[in-house]
């Protein structure tokens, strides 16, 4: 695929079964979308003296946002909006998406996790700058920084999602335990909650490798990929991230299996974990299930020389540059994802749970103004990072499997990662050249 959509950048509860290539966990989990014979269609109106805008969206799991979708499309009365809703498993949409801009009848409106550097060298999407040029300050400067490309900004973000460790409070209390700050609390907090019944973390199947191999280097303080394009991951202190990771696996208090992954918060409500990692989308479930005995804290920082960390990820918005109403079509994008601050509120809290990405618009969202949530709204804006356009899937993939090879088959970290480095070191030249 020539984007990974994984978390890095573009963590997204609606892009992980991508990720897993499995059918839908039911409504609270998002599908990817779909291929060119599949889909339904409807139009806001016809109106034959306004523009016609084609709009794609992929198919959400949660309940409501396809009428939500149609609503808003309606709502516009400055074009004719059809919306394709376009329904899919895996890679389909965003590799429909990917052909169809490289050809004559793509749609003028779509959502990807963000641009590539390649579509923009292909002239195939339209920079942004001018419609979010008045709010710019209100978006974090971290969540733009995958959709920015030689100083363009190229997509306007939908969503925020963001990932954080659950835990038990009343658990916690009992132990004698505090919130971990440390990657060490976090150990020993899994260790002394482990049970013969309970393990202390679940963490994924693959010990971590998914939901933390870069969080894990963000919270050392590390990055991986610099604003001046440099490959920065192979540090003594990624690698001790890693080694902790590892520890941490090796404690025997981490859940090893599950029938879910790391992203459905089953096995913390369930009971057979203390601590889950897992997202903001999973909140309004746990509440339901076990009231407000719980907490979140950022993944922990490595030591007392670096930060706690999380990721942004989300949807975003883009115009294709090829399109004959293209002005009309960043009117649009502005009208929902700049202007319209009921859309945006509905969107994100209206049927799931994510972070509005103006962050005026999310300061005042209800349902994000108290307890854990707002909590989780101070984790993203502190704490978040991202990387950016030009780390793609073949880069992902280097570093996944160095991280594997760290957590699995005990591999000298910081030699691993320096081979890791070389390898994205030379992918990064080509897209450079």
């Amino acid at each position: 695929m020539a984007q990974d959509l994984r978390f890095p950048s573009f963590l997204s509860r609606r892009r992980f079964l991508q990720y897993a290539g499995t059918a839908a966990l039911g409504g609270s989990f998002l599908s990817a979308c779909a291929g060119t014979g599949g889909g339904s269609s409807s139009s806001s109106s016809n109106n034959s003296s306004l523009p016609t805008l084609n709009q794609w969206y992929h198919q959400y799991g949660e309940q409501g946002t396809h009428e939500a979708v149609l609503r808003y499309a309606k709502q516009y009365t400055k074009a004719n909006v059809k919306v394709s809703w376009v329904p899919g498993t895996g890679n389909e949409y965003p590799d429909k998406v990917r052909a169809a801009l490289l050809g004559s009848n793509a749609p003028d409106v779509f959502e990807l996790p963000g641009p590539t550097v390649d579509q923009v060298k292909a002239g195939l999407i339209e920079p942004l700058d001018d419609i979010i040029a008045d709010v710019k300050d209100d978006f974090n400067p971290v969540a733009l920084r995958p959709l920015t490309i030689n100083g363009k900004v190229y997509a306007i973000k939908m969503i925020n999602d963001l990932t954080f460790v659950y835990y038990r409070k009343s658990l916690f209390d009992k132990a004698g335990l505090q919130p971990p700050k440390t990657v060490d609390d976090l150990i020993n907090a899994a260790k002394k909650l482990t049970t013969k019944d309970m393990k202390g973390i679940y963490i994924g199947p693959d010990g971590g490798v998914n939901a933390l191999s870069y969080i894990a280097g963000w919270a050392a303080g590390g990055d991986f990929l610099s604003d001046d394009n440099k490959i920065t991951f192979n540090t003594d202190r990624v690698a001790a991230a890693y080694e902790k990771l590892k520890e941490l696996n090796a404690s025997k208090a981490v859940l090893p299996d599950a029938p879910t992954f790391w992203w459905d918060p089953s096995s913390f409500t369930q009971g057979t974990c203390a601590m889950q990692f897992c997202g903001l989308w999973a909140m309004p479930g746990i509440q339901k299930a076990i009231g407000d005995d719980f907490g979140i804290v950022a993944w922990p920082a490595l030591d007392a020389k670096s930060q706690p960390a999380t990721n942004y990820g989300g949807w975003a918005e883009m115009v294709w540059a090829k399109g004959k109403n293209v002005e009309a079509a960043k009117q649009y994008v502005k009208w929902l994802w700049i202007d319209n601050s009921d859309v945006q509120i509905d969107w994100n809290v209206g049927y799931g749970f994510h972070v509005p990405a103006r962050k005026s618009i999310a300061a005042k969202t209800d349902k994000l103004k108290s307890g854990p949530a707002a909590q989780a709204v101070e984790i993203l804006n502190n704490y978040g990072h991202a990387t950016p356009p030009l780390w793609n899937a073949s880069m992902d993939q280097t570093l996944t499997d160095a991280v594997s090879s760290i957590l699995k088959s005990n591999a000298d970290p910081l030699k691993t990662l320096n081979q890791a480095a070389d390898k994205c070191n030379a992918e990064l030249q080509k897209l450079l050249s």
